[in-house]
């Protein structure tokens, strides 16, 4: 198997619940801009995550709304904010970071921060004609100027778009701009 692949970058950004979310704001979360993964989006609104040592402003919300609470922050942000959180695949928060997430209205602190493992999004379908399972770990073949090879994870879902999902520091330590092409091989 060999297929070429669009590469996205996963900034740090906020999942949120209904109760937390209820908590935070007091109007309905509303659609900033879509993203590739169907039905998923950008939200206008926005969250300060902190912790003791460190604080991030203007974190975006990702809707819609989940039912539970995940903070999304690369290995560089967990150092500014003091913490050590695990790699996990979304919605697996297991041994989770504690962090506060903060509006004008409120705050909830929450044992809910990660970093998300290197995916690679697809559905059934595609998932089939690569003769893929979920969690099946991947090569990623990445060209330019500082080419790599790195591990990603199957992430099989109905509405997955297919794109391979980097945190900021696995795409600045390969000059990956948004949207460059990568290979995707089984070895």
């Amino acid at each position: 198997m060999k297929s070429e692949v669009s590469i996205n970058i996963s900034a740090r950004h906020v999942h949120l619940n209904r109760d937390t979310y209820d908590k935070l704001f007091d109007h309905e979360l509303t659609v900033r801009n879509p993203l590739n993964q169907v039905g998923q989006f950008a939200a206008n609104e926005t969250v300060s995550i902190k912790t003791s040592k460190g604080v991030f402003e203007n974190v975006r919300i990702i809707g819609p709304l989940r039912n539970y609470n995940q903070v999304e922050v690369s290995k560089s942000d967990a150092r500014k904010l003091g913490i050590n959180p695990p790699v996990r695949k979304s919605g697996d928060l297991k041994g989770a970071e504690a962090i506060t997430i903060i509006t004008a209205k409120s705050e909830v602190t929450d044992n809910c921060c990660i970093i998300a493992d290197r995916h690679v999004h697809m559905n059934p379908k595609k998932a089939e004609e690569l003769g893929i399972v979920d969690d099946e770990i991947l090569k990623l073949h990445i060209n330019g100027e500082k080419p790599g090879i790195i591990d990603v994870k199957a992430k099989v879902s109905d509405d997955g778009y297919y794109e391979v999902h980097l945190d900021t520091d696995d795409a600045n330590a390969f000059l990956i701009t948004p949207g460059d092409i990568g290979i995707l091989t089984k070895n």
